[in-house]
């Protein structure tokens, strides 16, 4: 028998830690699987309590999804997905709850099988189809699902489904059609994703159309090189030292990008054209094209343009100066006036380039300024005033509701009493915090005490939510963080 070499050993190395993972991801599959068995039985002390206080079903639902989230530090929407898959996974996919079980398929899995499941049900529960329809669906996505990604499993599920139901193409899409939505996720260093979710040929045609702009743009930008006018019907070329930095033209000129090393230009009388080559005395220079954009880039700016503007012009402005959505920037006032270049603040979501803090700020109607202390919390306004003074301080502090894991931006959220008004709450900033609707309901009088939560606030601005199990959740305010 050959001795083993180190390359054996270094193979073997390699396939007991490929194995640990791949057993490591089965274990958590089955724990996945355990902590949906936990939902389900939660499910059913949810259903006991509707069935005994049914006036107070809503109530009673936001309360329990409010508990999960809080307890696990898991966003609202994720939350009610899993009771969802739960749900459905105890009620009528015995089968791939058992696979789920064995760590044979992950979460991801689930969520894209019950998701395709939905048809199915329907038409059982409409009498198109017969309940044994739901236990062909598992088995024919399962023999994809095991062996492959969720991804992939996704649209065999989808298929599945729709031939199960007798569904047809046009059918599935006008269903599918209903699912179409615009969301934003920040991806970090001042940029963030628009994804849009449409009708595949509304977004190829879009595509499309962005493409065939771009590329007219890049085909023809160097052709659209300013015309200038000239200085008198005589002049045929000057230096930029003759210009006071005052005209007008003195801007256009250098922006054009054809000024000679020493300073000179030429002027073409007749067109106004600036042309350096007409002059043979001005040394060889590089002409400069002042559109240097990639494909990629133009089809970005042409996006924002169409979306923010009706007609993209120099009348109607750019994309920038017809915003009218609601933002709050934060930004020192040492860069506002171009001292220095810190970043701004784009609240709720992260830092954001000092020129476009200027560019925002010169379009802005109205000014608040916010006084930090030394651990950079807001503890101030100016222009006192105590209904719109307070509400710019809890706007600045909270960003979004304050209820832990919420980020509802607080232009959708109410101001609250944390200690109800009517019971002695006091209008004052540390009783004061922006609660969206949602949550703000968790609190409300009219709600039954075995559902109700409470919410208190300290003086730094921490909130306190105390549920109806005793439990309390904690959400301090947001530091104001300085970068330099």
């Amino acid at each position: 028998m050959a001795p083993r070499t180190d390359l054996d050993l270094d193979l073997e190395e390699r396939c007991r830690l490929l194995d640990e993972w791949v057993d490591k991801r089965r274990q958590i599959a089955a724990l996945e699987a355990e902590s949906y068995a936990l939902l389900v039985e939660r499910i059913g002390v949810h259903d006991s309590d509707v069935s005994e206080s049914p006036r107070h079903r809503e109530a009673i639902y936001r309360s329990m999804i409010a508990e999960y989230s809080a307890a696990g530090h898991i966003p609202k929407g994720s939350i009610e997905y899993a009771f969802t898959d739960a749900r459905t996974l105890s009620r009528a996919l015995p089968a791939v709850f058992a696979s789920f079980a064995a760590g044979a398929i992950s979460a991801h899995h689930v969520r894209e099988i019950v998701r395709a499941s939905e048809i199915v049900d329907d038409a059982i529960r409409d009498g198109r189809v017969d309940a044994a329809t739901m236990g062909l669906y598992e088995a024919a996505v399962l023999v994809v699902a095991e062996h492959d990604t969720a991804s992939r499993t996704k649209p065999h599920a989808r298929k599945v489904a729709a031939g199960l139901v007798g569904e047809t193409v046009v059918e599935t899409q006008r269903r599918a059609a209903s699912e179409r939505c615009v969301t934003v996720r920040s991806v970090g260093d001042g940029l963030a994703a628009l994804t849009a979710i449409l009708p595949e040929w509304v977004a190829v045609a879009i595509s499309d159309r962005l493409t065939q702009m771009a590329r007219h743009i890049v085909r023809t930008r160097d052709e659209r090189e300013p015309i200038l006018e000239p200085l008198d019907d005589t002049a045929d070329s000057l230096r930029l030292s003759d210009l006071s930095p005052e005209d007008p033209r003195y801007g256009a000129y250098f922006d054009a990008g054809v000024i000679a090393a020493d300073g000179t230009f030429v002027i073409d009388p007749l067109s106004g054209l600036i042309d350096p080559m007409t002059d043979p005395t001005s040394p060889d220079i590089e002409h400069l094209s002042g559109d240097i954009r990639t494909l990629d880039q133009i089809r970005a700016d042409l996006l924002a343009d169409l979306l923010l503007t009706a007609d993209p012009s120099e009348a109607n402005g750019t994309g920038l100066e017809n915003i009218s959505a609601r933002i709050q920037v934060t930004v020192a006032a040492s860069t506002l006036a171009g001292d220095d270049d810190r970043p701004a603040e784009l609240d709720g979501h992260g830092p954001v380039d000092p020129d476009v803090a200027r560019g925002l700020a010169g379009r802005c109607k109205g000014w608040a300024r916010l006084f930090v202390d030394a651990t950079g919390l807001v503890t101030e306004t100016d222009s006192y005033s105590p209904t719109a003074q307070m509400k710019r301080f809890l706007r600045a502090r909270d960003e979004h509701c304050r209820f832990p894991g919420c980020r509802m931006p607080v232009h959708r959220c109410e101001i609250d009493h944390n200690h109800d008004h009517a019971r002695g709450g006091r209008t004052r900033i540390d009783n004061l915090s922006h609660f969206c609707t949602t949550h703000h309901s968790l609190k409300h009088p009219d709600i039954d005490e075995r559902y109700r939560w409470t919410a208190r606030q300290t003086p730094d601005g921490t909130v306190t939510w105390t549920s109806p199990l005793g439990r309390s959740y904690v959400d301090p305010p947001r530091r104001r963080v300085m970068f330099v």
